[in-house]
């Protein structure tokens, strides 16, 4: 599993309280985050570059935990690797087409994710009679990321992002960037009790268990899985929100530059 950085460990918490006998591997680009203002083609360069490291740690299943990797690369990572690959687009567009009630889903995402159409091709693909309205939200990393969960300022700037799809009568909405579900509280304040979030983390540990099982994957071992934390630099924060965003699963940080993931 591998993300810019720390955003895709929500997607590991979910899928370690899912999957407690399986072994993971979790590498964070920090040396070259944020991924979200970059352009696509530069993500594809980066998220090819960390998934051949992966594969050669002969893993059995990769998990694209980050929107940006997923928009850019994933349709390459799937005819490029033996392996089966599951990112968050898809499990989070499953889960608003089957909340919603008016059909009206909401989407909010990095500049690159949005931008991408990434999720209005899943959307496609899904044959849901359904319309999607996207929000670039680029400043909720920041918050997130500096602990600031609550304030005011946080407030102010999700109403004002949260404006336009609140117009479009939206009653769904995707939270669709890793970091995105630590702010469930302002969101959900401020979007109203009648508007459901849903957070790729949960759908996507659902869709790598049934992937695993499908595969005849799952790992029959009753010893306890082994979690393995690894970061492109050895910048401290990697290690202090990790345990925010993680939990005390969250173990000593292994260094290895960005092409030896």
């Amino acid at each position: 599993m591998f993300d810019s950085g720390v955003g895709g460990l929500t997607v590991a918490r979910a899928v370690i309280d899912l999957l407690p006998r399986e072994n993971l591997i979790y590498f964070g680009d920090t040396a070259r985050l944020p991924y979200g203002p970059r352009p696509l083609e530069e993500v594809r360069k980066f998220a090819l570059e960390i998934m051949d490291g992966l594969v050669e740690e002969d893993v059995k299943l990769l998990v694209v935990a980050c929107n940006s990797a997923a928009s850019a690369a994933l349709a390459d990572a799937r005819d490029r690797y033996t392996v089966p690959v599951v990112s968050v687009i898809e499990p989070g567009v499953k889960a608003a087409v089957a909340a919603t009630r008016n059909r009206r889903i909401g989407l909010i995402g990095t500049h690159a994710t949005v931008a991408s159409g990434s999720y209005e091709a899943a959307v496609r693909a899904s044959n849901a009679n359904v319309e999607l309205f996207s929000q670039a939200c680029p400043r909720f990393v920041d918050f997130v990321e500096r602990g600031d969960t609550t304030s005011e300022e946080l407030v102010t700037l999700a109403a004002e992002y949260l404006e336009p799809l609140a117009r479009a009568g939206i009653d769904t909405l995707i939270l669709a960037c890793t970091h995105y579900p630590l702010l469930s509280g302002v969101l959900q304040y401020v979007a109203g009790d009648d508007v459901v979030l849903i957070s790729s983390a949960e759908a996507t540990a659902t869709e790598v268990f049934a992937r695993l099982k499908d595969d005849h994957l799952l790992n029959p071992a009753r010893r306890r899985a082994v979690h393995r934390f690894v970061a492109s630099s050895e910048e401290g924060a990697f290690s202090d929100l990790g345990r925010r965003f993680l939990g005390p699963e969250f173990g000593r940080v292994e260094h290895r530059p960005w092409d030896k993931a």
